[in-house]
């Protein structure tokens, strides 16, 4: 062989131990057996289906790679004759359970479309649960919505120490507890011989404008009307005494509420003489020994400044409402509605008149325990009462509430579209 082929790598020159030189060429089988992990040649294996055969060839290492036909030729300086190479068809294999991504999910109605069998029990009991988990979804879901309407009111009080923001909810549902057995029933009038409801009407009526010319704080009116019906459930009175009995009523209130008391001379005045101090005594004492000196009761009025602060109601609606409640006091049906319900429906009958708001929010159905439709009935009534406020000879409620002071709410037009709903 030539110089050229001498220096090929292939070729390997081993002395003549016969005295001299011969030409010995190895096999190309033998080159490849001498490579460790190499395989039989000429095949390649497909070691996965997911993997292509360029990454395949890729990935193994050098070093371990076979040496083609083409490589050897160049070795061994000749050229190689082109040889097949056998490939193995891939091999279909099951996905692996680890491999797969969320839950096996079995579509019923696929089921029932394809097969002629009925539906295990199991997957129905899925189909179930998986049902009722939407139906739990939904509804805690419109919970959080609701939630979101409900203004805390309280929470810009926490550091007024008045406001008694720890303590004001279990106020309020002792309130709620306490509230109908400290009202006088609904029907005590039967029991009366010698008055009626009209009667009593005029001097409810009389005592509020006695209320206004001595300036006193609302609450002994609420307070005052509710010691007179508490006395009259109870005790027999003839019509001469009953101005006596609404007198002394509001004598005690004033000294339950009051900071400046009228004296007895400035009532026996105000009801033109009619009778003398020492009445007025007899009957204070008869008053607070049959109400057993129970002054201390959940009236309209703390039921009206807590749920105007939940409605974050404007002065008009304020001095409004406080209108539909005085005009419930001269009204002897109305004492079948409990005092929380009074003030929640005078609130919301006051919002409908100026138009500020037609629902009952979820914030005053939460703090007040009274829906819409529970107050629908009382709203009626009131609305009725203001369209014939300032009709009759019972008209002080509105004159009252007709001049500045108090915004002029009396003349405002009834929400009269209320009587006309059912619900809403």
């Amino acid at each position: 062989m030539d110089g050229s082929a001498e220096n090929c790598q292939g070729v390997i020159r081993p002395p003549n131990l016969q005295g001299g030189m011969r030409h010995n060429r190895r096999a190309l089988s033998t080159i490849n057996e001498n490579i460790v992990g190499a395989p039989s040649y000429p095949c390649k294996v497909h070691k996965r289906n997911d993997i292509t055969d360029k990454n395949a060839d890729s990935a193994i290492n050098p070093i371990h790679q076979p040496i083609t036909s083409k490589y050897a030729a160049q070795m061994a300086g000749k050229q190689q004759q082109p040889t097949m190479e056998v490939t193995k068809p891939p091999v279909q294999t099951a996905p692996n359970r680890n491999e797969l991504e969320g839950p096996i999910i079995i579509d019923v109605e696929d089921y029932k479309a394809t097969s002629g069998y009925a539906v295990p029990m199991f997957v129905q009991h899925t189909e179930t649960m998986m049902e009722e988990t939407d139906q739990m979804d939904k509804e805690i879901e419109m919970k959080d919505i609701e939630e979101t309407f409900i203004v805390d009111i309280d929470s810009a009080d926490k550091k007024n120490t008045l406001a008694v923001v720890e303590y004001i909810d279990d106020i309020h549902a002792y309130y709620k507890k306490t509230e109908s057995s400290s009202c006088a029933p609904p029907n005590y009038m039967e029991q009366q011989f010698d008055i009626n409801e009209r009667m009593r009407a005029i001097l409810i009526d009389w005592l509020i404008e006695v209320h206004y010319k001595f300036e006193l704080m609302e609450e002994t009116l609420y307070l005052t009307v509710n010691l007179t019906d508490r006395f009259l459930a109870v005790q027999p009175v003839v019509r001469r005494k009953l101005q006596l009995v609404g007198m002394t009523a509001m004598l005690l209130a004033c000294k339950y509420q009051e900071i400046s008391v009228p004296v007895v001379n400035a009532l026996i005045f105000i009801s033109d003489n009619a009778y003398t101090g020492k009445e007025v005594l007899e009957m204070e004492k008869l008053m607070i020994n049959t109400l057993q000196f129970n002054l201390s009761v959940p009236t309209t009025y703390v039921f009206m400044k807590r749920y105007l602060k939940v409605a974050q109601s404007v002065k008009q609606v304020e001095l409004l409402s406080f209108f539909m409640t005085e005009l419930c006091l001269v009204e002897y049906e109305m004492l079948r509605f409990p005092p929380s319900m009074l003030a929640a429906a005078a609130i919301f009958t006051a919002q409908c008149t100026l138009g500020v708001a037609k629902v009952w929010s979820k914030t005053c159905e939460k703090y007040s325990n009274y829906t819409q439709d529970q107050l629908l009935e009382c709203a009626k009534l009131m609305v009725s009462f203001h369209q014939k406020a300032a009709t009759g000879k019972l008209t002080g409620v509105y004159r009252k509430y007709s001049i500045s002071t108090y915004g002029f709410v009396a003349k405002f037009p009834p929400a009269s579209f209320l009587l006309e709903a059912n619900s809403f």
